[in-house]
């Protein structure tokens, strides 16, 4: 149909677990949203692209970043990162409270051509003190933490705001354990969202953290090294992981600067735990190592083992699913219009995890464009994918 299609990808391998499809074909978009998958597509006046011998997938979703650029320490510039790294969603969790959402809505997401969802930290100010000389966990300040601002500002902003965040641990809640919890888990209760929880060095411990999640909910740095890690001395995985798995909660990987370990993946999968959703808790103080972006961290799944496709949900209709937004993570019409260009590297590539171990793996998932919104979206680099 003459004029039917604005863009059309030609000839990729098409791999979207929402459909369970893994099939060379054509995708075609329109209006922002993607229109048709089909063999052969044509439409008079489309810009085609020639994508034949790469992986074409849903616009993958970081569901941890730091991307509060200028207004936090950690935060990161998400169209620079996520250019690099095949991303066209990028969560924030928690770099902003709701004492400076205004100015992280404003000054940052709004500008964004890349969308940025975010997840509302419980403290007034976010994660105000991270860096390399200054580093104050902000859940350690009780006077800080705005439980009645948060529920208000989460629900003023429910295009944007996804969820509640809040961090517990020896890092970042010190001695007061789960009191910030306690505050997060009502004002998650009173706005009707999820929570995602951070969780680092006990006190408290993983299995108590994860005991107090409830159905949605997402624990993050899943599979953190010890101490607080979900797997036991003996390889298998703790009870209190499976009895969260099996009422509801979500596992996240959240990589990150100290929060993934080979070790403990290597359990975790070895038991067919898989993570629910792989992300690269990507901030200033991991984008050059161990984490680097979220196409590495993926990379590091598929070298211990994890299916590609599987890699591949955990990155989009996972993710998609842990947020409640059913219109991204998919290429099914009437969809987002989103989609990723990957390609799978075969060599011998250096991983490491956060504790400085070191994995030779045999593949690379590596990202080679991005279309947002029915767009391509590469204009500051070279152009492999040339318009037919």
């Amino acid at each position: 149909m003459a004029g039917a299609y604005e863009l059309i990808l030609r000839g990729g391998r098409v791999i979207d677990p929402s459909q369970k499809l893994d099939k060379v074909t054509d995708v075609a978009f329109s209006g922002g949203k993607v229109v048709k998958i089909g063999d052969k597509l044509a439409g008079e006046g489309a810009q085609v692209r020639d994508v034949s011998g790469y992986i074409v997938t849903p616009g993958l979703i970081d569901l941890h970043t730091h991307v509060y650029w200028g207004g936090t320490s950690l935060g990161i510039d998400a169209e620079a990162f996520c250019r690099l790294s095949g991303v066209t969603t990028a969560i924030d969790t928690g770099s902003a409270g709701p004492g400076n959402f205004a100015g992280f809505r404003k000054h940052v997401i709004e500008k964004s051509q890349v969308r940025i969802l975010a997840y509302l930290h419980v403290s007034h100010a976010g994660i105000y003190g991270f860096d390399k000389r200054v580093m104050v966990g902000e859940s350690e300040e009780i006077r800080l933490m705005s439980p009645v601002d948060c529920a208000r500002v989460a629900d003023e902003n429910r295009d944007l705001v996804v969820g509640i965040k809040v961090r517990v641990g020896l890092h970042s809640s010190g001695t007061n354990g789960e009191a910030a919890l306690d505050m997060a888990l009502q004002v998650a209760d009173e706005v009707g969202m999820p929570l995602m929880c951070h969780i680092d060095h006990p006190p408290p411990s993983y299995e108590h953290v994860i005991g107090r999640l409830r159905q949605g909910d997402i624990l993050t740095h899943a599979f953190r090294p010890f101490p607080n890690a979900p797997s036991t001395a003996q390889g298998t995985v703790k009870r209190a992981v499976l009895e969260a798995r099996e009422r509801g909660v979500l596992f996240d990987i959240g990589h990150g600067k100290g929060s993934f370990a080979f070790k403990t993946a290597r359990n975790m999968l070895a038991n067919g735990f898989e993570p629910d959703t792989i992300s690269s808790d990507v901030h200033t103080l991991c984008i050059d190592g161990p984490a680097f972006d979220q196409v590495t961290t993926m990379s590091k799944f598929l070298c211990l083992g994890m299916p590609l496709d599987k890699v591949v949900a955990a990155s989009t209709i996972n993710a998609a699913f842990a947020l409640r937004r059913p219109e991204l993570g998919s290429l099914k019409p009437g969809s987002v219009g989103d989609a990723t260009i990957l390609s799978v590297k075969t060599g011998k590539f250096d991983y490491v995890d956060v504790v400085d171990e070191h994995l030779t793996g045999d593949r690379k998932i590596v990202s080679e464009g991005v279309v947002i919104a029915g767009k391509w979206w590469h204009p500051k680099r070279s152009n492999k994918f040339k318009a037919a």
